[in-house]
């Protein structure tokens, strides 16, 4: 999720909404929590690897996979630094060089660190997010590793067929009847709700509800809303009744998975783009969803699954 590109909430948070103002001071804190925790790390030994990754479970799948991919490639040591906040404490972690790399996603970069506006090919949004790291930061964005963990508005499947509704303008019509279920993010980031609801004419029934991340699809299940922003390689998207409607304006950027690394970093260990270029393209959209399904509903360990995915594409 999101992911890919959001932040997993509170533990121990209820099932109900969060008001807005709470979700915003927890949101602050998480990130003071977190600036303080990466501050407080020990420089980085000689020959070692530090992997970084946001705090949700695709995050560390695709952080582990880096991990083991490069122990067995190069003769460094690798050390893990996963679930470290969202975004911006990643992007952070980099410049302060605390991590060596994590993996952020294309449309994540553009408009949340690049402040760029909103674009939909995926070739100009790459283009555009390598060049401005480089001369911004300094920083090298690889080739993906192959999947789009885009937003994704989720409906069940019952009421999917009901309506004869496939696409996000189908859906408008029906709006006004349904309650929805955002994540605090979601509703902020520009490539979010606002914009989203303003390209469709999306008026839901009341203001829509603002949840913690892991409690999104159990509210759809359960009808407590009718409608969710979820991720493209979410696992329960294959394994229950649920429809992803198109979005067919493009109103979402590409969100192509990528590893950022520090430019210093690869002069220092050259071998270590050879290793991750081995990767790119490996990673389908349904390898993603098929992972992140064993790991979050069936509880599998992520070494364990990182490791068969390595081992079934000849990469341990």
């Amino acid at each position: 999720m999101m992911a890919r590109r959001t932040s997993i909430g509170a533990a121990g948070m209820s099932h109900s909404a969060i008001h807005p103002a709470l979700a915003k001071c927890i949101a602050a804190a998480t990130v003071f929590v977190a600036l303080i925790a990466f501050a407080a790390c020990s420089l980085t030994p000689a020959n070692t690897i530090v992997i970084g990754s946001k705090n949700f479970p695709e995050q560390a799948l695709l952080g582990e996979i880096l991990a083991q991919h490069l122990q067995a490639r190069t003769h460094l040591r690798v050390e893990r630094r996963f679930y470290l906040a969202g975004t911006y404490i990643c992007q952070q972690a980099l410049l302060a060089k605390r991590i060596d790399m994590y993996v952020e996603y294309t449309g994540t970069a553009l408009t949340a660190i690049l402040k760029d506006p909103i674009e939909s090919d995926p070739a100009d949004v790459f283009r555009k997010v390598q060049s401005e790291y480089k001369q911004r930061f300094d920083l090298d964005v690889l080739p993906s590793l192959g999947f789009n963990n885009t937003f994704a508005m989720v409906i069940r499947g019952d009421d999917a067929r009901r309506l004869n509704t496939k696409t996000l303008s189908e859906a408008a019509s029906y709006a006004s009847q349904w309650r929805g279920g955002f994540g605090y993010e979601f509703m902020e980031r520009p490539d979010g709700y606002p914009g989203l609801a303003r390209t469709y004419g999306l008026h839901f029934k009341g203001e829509p509800r603002i949840m913690d991340l892991g409690l999104l699809y159990r509210a759809l299940l359960d009808k407590q809303v009718d409608v969710i922003a979820g991720n493209s390689t979410d696992g329960l998207l294959s394994a229950r009744d649920l429809v992803v409607l198109e979005d067919d304006k493009h109103y979402f950027p590409p969100y192509q998975a990528v590893p950022i690394v520090r430019d210093d970093t690869l002069q220092r260990y050259p071998e270590v783009r050879d290793a991750i270029a081995e990767l790119a393209g490996k990673i389908t959209d349904d390898d993603m969803r098929k992972m992140n399904y064993e790991v979050a509903a069936q509880h599998r360990d992520i070494s364990d699954v990182a490791h068969e995915f390595l081992q079934s594409h000849h990469l341990d």
